[in-house]
C-alpha cells in the first residue's frame, strides 16, 4: 500500500524523523512544491488565448465552449445545466450529428479543482471530435450513432480558486453551517452509500461528504441532468487525476457489480489501447480495491441509476508530478486517453441496451 501526502515546509524535518524512527520506507516525490507549481507552465504555446496544449483558466474555457459550438453548429451545441455556488453557469456541450432517438454517453471533467489535466482532456476530446469527424472512421461512426454530453468543468468555483489562491484546493467553495471551513468534496456528495466509508463528516476535511447527498449545487445539477436523460444515457465517464487507473463500480462497497466480468474485460481492453501509444501502464478494477473505498462517488451513483457502463479514469502520472503535471504532458496524456475513451464508446455502441 503506497500513500502520497503533502507536508508543510516547517514540519518536514520532523515528519522525516518520525518516518525514519518508525522504520517506514519512504521517498520524497516533490521536494519543493512551489517550484513544481511554477514549472508546470512549460508549454511552448505561450498565448493568452485558448490552447489545447496548455492549462486554460475558467474564463478561457467558458469562452471556448461558446466558440467551439458557434464554429461547429452541425456537431456541437452548448447549454447550461445549472449554476455553481458562486453563481457561475455550468456549461455542457452536446456533440453528435442530429438524428432520431439517439443514445448518449455522458463525460465530465474537473470534479476536483486541482486535477488540471482533467478539464484539459475534456477540451481535447471535443477538439478531436470536431477535427476528425468525416476523416476518422471510428469517430465518425460514434458521432453519427451517439450523442456525447461533455461537461468540461464540474467544480468551476474550486477550479477558479486553484488559479487565484491555492493550487492544491480540491473541494467546492460552498460555506458550511457552523464551521469556518469551506467546501464539500463533490465526489463524496452523491447518493451512493453516502458518507459511509472513505468519506468524512467533518467540514474541514478534504473528503467531507457534505450536509446531505447532492447538497452542492454542482452535484445536484449534474445528477438532475443525468436523471432527466436517463433513458438515453448508456455510459458514464468521469475524468480525474492522478494514479493511472481505470476504475469501475463499486467504491462504496467491496461487493462486485452484476456485470463485473464485462466491465473488467472492457477496462482491460481500454487500458491496452491506452498503453499502445506511449506504453503508459494503467491498473484497472473496482474502485474499492484498486484505489480505496470511497462512498458517494458519481460513478457508483450513475451505475446504481441503471447506467451499466460507468468508469472513472485517473490520468497521469503516478506521483512524480502528481496534480502538478507539466503542460508538456497534456498532449501525450490526452492522445493516449482518447484511445481508451474511443474504445469504450465503441463498445457501448455495439452493446446498446
Amino acid at each position: 500500500m503506497q500513500v502520497d501526502f503533502r507536508v508543510e515546509a516547517d514540519t518536514s524535518f520532523e515528519v522525516e524523523d518520525l518516518l525514519k524512527e518508525s522504520g517506514m520506507e519512504y521517498r520524497v516525490l516533490i521536494d519543493n512544491l512551489q517550484a513544481a507549481v511554477d514549472a508546470q507552465f512549460d508549454s511552448k504555446a505561450r498565448t493568452t488565448s485558448h490552447s489545447y496544449e496548455k492549462y486554460n483558466n475558467w474564463e478561457t474555457i467558458a469562452a471556448w465552449t461558446a466558440d467551439i459550438a458557434a464554429q461547429n453548429p452541425d456537431l456541437v451545441s452548448r447549454s447550461v445545466i445549472g449554476e455553481t455556488y458562486e453563481g457561475r453557469p455550468m456549461y455542457i456541450l452536446k456533440m453528435g450529428k442530429s438524428g432520431p432517438n439517439k443514445k448518449a454517453i455522458f463525460m465530465d471533467c474537473g470534479f476536483h479543482a486541482r486535477e488540471w489535466i482533467s478539464p484539459a482532456f475534456c477540451q481535447w476530446f471535443v477538439k478531436e471530435a470536431v477535427e476528425t469527424y468525416g476523416k476518422d472512421t471510428v469517430m465518425t461512426t460514434l458521432l453519427d450513432s451517439l450523442d456525447f454530453y461533455v461537461l468540461p468543468v464540474v467544480n468551476i468555483d474550486g477550479y477558479v480558486y486553484t488559479w487565484t489562491n491555492d493550487r492544491m484546493w480540491r473541494k467546492t467553495r460552498s460555506k458550511n453551517a457552523g464551521s469556518h471551513c469551506i467546501g464539500t468534496d463533490p465526489n463524496r456528495n452523491f447518493n451512493a452509500g453516502w458518507c459511509t466509508l472513505g468519506a468524512s463528516k467533518r467540514p474541514c476535511d478534504s473528503t467531507y461528504c457534505g450536509s446531505a447527498p447532492e447538497s452542492e449545487k454542482e452535484t445536484k445539477a449534474l445528477a438532475d441532468f443525468i436523471r432527466e436523460h436517463l433513458s438515453t444515457i448508456k455510459a458514464y465517464l468521469t475524468i480525474h487525476s492522478y494514479s493511472q487507473l481505470l476504475l469501475f463500480p463499486y467504491s462504496y462497497t467491496y461487493k462486485l457489480p452484476s456485470n463485473y466480468e464485462e466491465l473488467k474485460s472492457i477496462a482491460h481492453a481500454a487500458a491496452k489501447q491506452l498503453a499502445s501509444l506511449y506504453n503508459t501502464k494503467y491498473t484497472y478494477g473496482p474502485g474499492a480495491t484498486a484505489i480505496y473505498p470511497a462512498a458517494g462517488g458519481s460513478d457508483d451513483w450513475a451505475y446504481d441509476e441503471g447506467i451499466k457502463y460507468s468508469f472513472t479514469f485517473e490520468l497521469r502520472d503516478t506521483g512524480r508530478y502528481g496534480f502538478i503535471l507539466p503542460e508538456s504532458q497534456i498532449k501525450p496524456t490526452c492522445e493516449e486517453t482518447l484511445l481508451a475513451v474511443k474504445y469504450i464508446a465503441n463498445y457501448v455502441l455495439e452493446h446498446l441496451y
